[in-house]
C-alpha cells in the first residue's frame, strides 16, 4: 500500500491529539509523521503507532521549500486556530501539500471546498489544495439532514445547539473542571476566565461574539455553512448556540420544514441507510441519543424523530456527535482518505 507523510500543525491542542489519534485507529496509510505547534508546547511528544513523536515548533521553518524536501509532505491536518491557518495554509499549499483546514478562515471563501465526505466528496478536486473542514455544529447536521434533503428538498432548518465545553478548548474544559470540584468540595468557585460565565451547573447561551444583526458568529457559520455544504442557497436557517456544561459531545434539536411531505418512519428508514448515521428512535424505551453516547463514537446519532405540529411539512429531531472526533478530527481524516480514494495524490 501506497504511504503518505502527512502533518499535523496545532498537534497539542484537543483536535490537534484526536487527528494523531485517528490517524492510527483508521490505520490511514502514514509514512512519516510530523507534528507542529507553536514555541510553547514545542518539545512535547505524542505518541503513534508505539513511537513517540516530538513536536516540532512551526516558526522556525523560514525555508518553505522544505515542507515539500525534508520533510516531502503531502498531507497537513490543520487545527491551530484561524490566524495560523490564515499564515501557514498558502505556504503548504504552495509546496504541493493538500491542507484540510479545521479553523474557519477558509470556510466561505468561494474556491476553497467545505467538505463533509458523506455529504459532498464531489466538491473536492485535485487543483485545490486548502480543503475546509466545517464547524463542528454543522458537520453533524448535514450527515443527517443531507439524505432528507435529496429525498423531500428541505426548505427550512431551525436548529438549537447544546455544545459541550471541549468545543471550547482544552483551557475550558480545566476550568469546567476545576469549578467543579471546587463546588464538589464547598470551596468558592474560581471565576471564569475562557469562558464568558462559570460553566459548572451553568448554561450559556453564547458562543463566539455577538454581531450586528444580534446573532453570534457560531450561529452564523451554521447557517452560512449549510448552505454552502447543501449546495442550496434558498434554505432559511435560524440557529441558537448554547454552551452546556458537558464535557464532549455536542446535541441539536432541529426542526426542518421539506416541500414534500415526509412522515416520520419514512424519515427513520432513509437515515438507517444513510452513510456516517446510526437510528437510536425508541422513546417507549426511553432509547434516544445522547452525548455520553457519543463519545468517542465515529459516528453521529439521531433520534426522537417525530412530526413537527406547528407545520404541515415538518418534522423534528435529535442528532448527537463527538464534537472532537465527527466534528473536527475524524472529518479532517475522512477528507484525507476520501482524496486518497479519488487518486488525486
Amino acid at each position: 500500500m501506497k504511504k503518505y507523510n502527512v502533518a499535523v500543525v496545532g498537534a497539542t491542542g484537543a483536535v490537534g491529539i484526536e487527528m494523531v489519534k485517528m490517524l492510527e485507529k483508521r490505520n490511514f496509510p502514514v509514512g512519516n509523521l510530523v507534528l507542529f505547534a507553536s514555541s510553547r508546547t514545542a518539545g512535547k511528544k505524542l505518541s503513534f503507532k508505539g513511537k513517540e513523536i516530538v513536536v516540532e515548533d512551526i516558526n522556525k521553518i523560514t525555508d518553505y521549500s522544505l515542507l515539500a524536501t525534508r520533510y516531502s509532505l503531502q498531507f497537513a491536518l490543520f487545527s491551530a486556530g484561524a490566524s495560523i491557518s490564515k499564515e501557514w495554509a498558502p505556504r503548504f499549499a504552495q509546496q504541493g501539500i493538500y491542507v484540510i483546514d479545521n479553523s474557519s478562515y477558509f470556510r466561505m471563501e468561494k474556491d476553497v471546498p467545505l467538505v463533509v465526505p458523506e455529504v459532498n466528496p464531489n466538491t473536492l478536486s485535485k487543483e485545490k489544495k486548502i480543503i475546509a473542514n466545517p464547524n463542528c455544529s454543522t458537520i453533524q447536521m448535514v450527515v443527517v439532514l443531507k439524505p432528507l434533503h435529496d429525498a423531500a428538498k428541505i426548505k427550512r432548518i431551525i436548529v438549537s445547539t447544546y455544545q459541550a465545553v471541549s468545543g471550547a478548548g482544552g483551557s475550558a474544559l480545566d476550568e469546567f473542571e476545576n469549578q467543579t470540584r471546587a463546588w464538589a468540595k464547598g470551596e468558592k468557585i474560581p471565576p471564569a476566565v475562557k469562558l464568558p460565565y462559570q460553566i459548572a451547573f451553568n448554561v450559556i447561551p453564547q458562543i463566539d461574539v455577538f454581531l450586528e444583526n444580534a446573532y453570534t458568529k457560531e450561529e452564523m457559520k451554521m447557517v452560512h455553512e449549510t448552505r454552502k455544504i447543501l449546495g442550496d442557497d434558498t434554505i432559511k436557517i435560524s440557529s441558537a448556540c448554547v454552551r452546556v456544561p458537558v464535557m464532549r459531545g455536542h446535541s441539536e434539536a432541529v426542526w426542518i420544514e421539506t416541500e414534500e411531505k415526509l412522515i416520520p418512519q419514512d424519515a427513520r428508514d432513509i437515515l438507517k441507510n444513510a452513510e456516517g448515521v446510526i437510528v437510536v428512535d425508541d422513546p417507549a424505551q426511553k432509547k434516544y441519543p445522547m452525548p455520553i453516547d457519543a463519545d468517542g463514537k465515529q459516528i453521529t446519532f439521531v433520534g426522537r424523530i417525530r412530526e413537527d405540529i406547528s407545520s404541515e411539512n415538518g418534522l423534528a429531531m435529535w442528532i448527537v456527535s463527538d464534537n472532537l472526533l465527527k466534528g473536527a478530527a475524524l472529518n479532517a481524516v475522512q477528507i484525507a482518505e476520501a482524496l486518497v480514494s479519488k487518486g488525486f495524490l
